[in-house]
């Protein structure tokens, strides 16, 4: 337990927030702290920001350095009571008192980090995990923000580990065919130094399926394409249909409903060609359209099939346009909602990633797939089915998805508007925290969720499996000092220029090997946690 003041609380103070004078140089922003409440014990608070000042200053620079104080702002977290619920001090806390480093069974206690069983990380600078329920995780949504580069696509595969290994199915929607590689242990030796921290091991996955419509990408990906209903083939087609082409596809699903047959797109367009309207061709090319992607049998991939405990089944989009794209997402989607209403499956994890293009916010695009996404976002819960949506653009995401999201990990944001986003969406969010957001080294994450009673940044663990999102090397060398490569083409042309001298003539060729001598880069996750 931590005896050792390193300060005294200074100024005015409330039930929110106070000011200590630093006796301690080494304290720090986001520090936990505590205090001692005469009728509360003790109180966790944490350091939101520094400042110094030196009231000997003057414009002649002439001042007394030993005059130099340092001032601490701090929120009050809380304490629990005998019901175990965190509530803030019966009264104020009272200038002089003293404030101590916070202990690491006080911080778990207050703060509930240590209640769940999918392990994210550890409390930043702090060897303190930081668990979440598995149940309310899927059952209330989650969010991954973060700007290209910091990391969102890592922590997405540390979440799918730690699902996979409570026997949560997952289903990834896969844009651009990162998470093939979970397979596969993690090999990375700066990567494996570091798993001692975070008390884990490389491992690769198994029960693991890809799909694709591609025959040599995995297992093949077939949607169901028998009686769909006007809506239904609507959400599929490239452009919205008029009200006239609309009313055509009515008549046409009714009258083929009253068959009493199934059919599919095809037979759909072989009725529609029948009608007697100038407005049908339009209508009947995007029909078309749809029905020459292959996307769709009588046949369908069983969505059960996809669906079983412990199962990551990947849905590999890689190299599809963004259309197609938005179909297969739409139509998949929808089955997989249906069939986890009507029980059919078990209870799982929904993961989407690049989620800004098919559930955009309005202003922005259009898309298909935003209807179904709205729709598990909102209704999901009640039937066991979760999402979890990836961006790199929160400003973007449309906001009755991303409100649903009850857990949020933010990594690294800089631009404007999404911080604006990110603001309006998370509760307990301070103006400091918002700032060290901005600020935050690649692989720490701000983790909001209900599990936890305030804002918390958590240094995201290791990955057991591989990660197949490292960024693609531009060229063969980039990690070395430029200084030091400057200096080596400095000394090859005083060289050249002796040559010249001694024989008046002759020029030297660079060749591959001088690239050798910059480096390589290793990608996103060596920058985290080396190669």
């Amino acid at each position: 337990m931590s005896r050792t003041t390193i300060g005294t609380v200074h100024g005015k103070t409330g039930f929110n927030n106070f000011k200590f004078l630093v006796e301690d140089p080494s304290v720090e922003r986001m520090e936990y702290i505590k205090v001692w409440h005469e009728s509360d014990n003790w109180i966790l608070g944490q350091v939101l920001d520094l400042t110094k000042k030196n009231p000997t200053y003057n414009s002649d620079r002439d001042f007394d350095p030993t005059e130099e104080k340092i001032i601490a702002k701090s929120s009050i977290i809380g304490y629990r009571d005998d019901n175990g619920l965190l509530r803030p001090p019966k009264t104020p806390l009272s200038p002089g008192d003293e404030v101590y480093r916070a202990d690491d069974s006080l911080i778990c206690e207050s703060l509930g980090i240590d209640r769940g069983e999918v392990y994210i990380g550890n409390l930043d600078r702090k060897d303190l995990e930081v668990n979440l329920d598995a149940n309310e995780l899927v059952q209330k949504h989650c969010s991954i923000l973060a700007k290209t580069g910091s990391g969102k696509s890592y922590t997405c595969g540390v979440l799918i580990e730690e699902l996979k290994e409570e026997n949560v199915p997952v289903v990834v929607i896969d844009p651009h065919g990162e998470f093939h590689s979970m397979r596969k242990p993690n090999k990375s030796s700066k990567q494996k130094a570091r798993m001692d921290e975070f008390n884990v091991s490389p491992k690769g996955y198994s029960n693991i399926d890809i799909y694709s419509t591609g025959d040599n990408l995995g297992k093949k990906l077939v949607l169901d394409g028998k009686n769909l209903g006007p809506r239904d083939i609507i959400d599929l087609l490239p452009t919205n249909p008029t009200n006239t082409q609309t009313g055509l596809l009515y008549k046409a699903v009714k009258e083929l409903r009253g068959r009493r047959g199934d059919y599919d797109i095809n037979e759909l367009i072989r009725t529609i060609k029948g009608y007697d309207s100038k407005s049908k061709w339009n209508l009947i090319n995007q029909l078309e359209v749809v029905a020459d992607l292959n996307l769709f049998s009588a046949n369908p991939t069983p969505i059960e099939d996809m669906v079983s405990p412990g199962k990551i089944s990947i849905i590999n989009l890689k190299g599809f346009k963004p259309d197609i794209q938005e179909i297969l997402v739409t139509r998949l989607c929808n089955d997989l909602f249906m069939a986890r209403k009507n029980e059919k499956i078990p209870p799982a994890m929904l993961i989407v990633e690049e989620a800004h293009n098919f559930a955009p916010e309005r202003g922005f695009k259009s898309s298909a797939s935003t209807d179904i996404m709205r729709t598990i976002a909102s209704e999901g819960r009640k039937f066991g089915l979760g999402l979890t949506v990836v961006s790199q653009r929160p400003a973007r995401v449309d906001k009755n998805v991303l409100s649903q999201c009850n857990t949020q990990i933010i990594l690294k944001v800089t631009n404007p508007n999404d911080l604006k986003a990110i603001k309006k969406g998370v509760e307990g969010l301070t103006t400091e925290m918002q700032d060290e957001i901005q600020s935050l080294p690649t692989g720490v994450s701000l983790l909001v969720s209900n599990d936890i009673e305030k804002p918390v940044f958590v240094d995201v663990r290791v990955r057991k499996s591989s990660h197949g999102g490292e960024a693609v090397k531009v060229t063969k060398n980039s990690g070395k000092s430029k200084k030091k490569s400057t200096n080596k083409n400095k000394n090859k042309n005083k060289n050249k220029n002796k040559s010249k001298s001694v024989s008046g003539s002759g020029k030297t060729k660079k060749g591959t090997e001088d690239f050798a001598e910059e480096g390589e880069d290793g990608g996103l996750m060596d920058k985290i946690f080396g190669k």
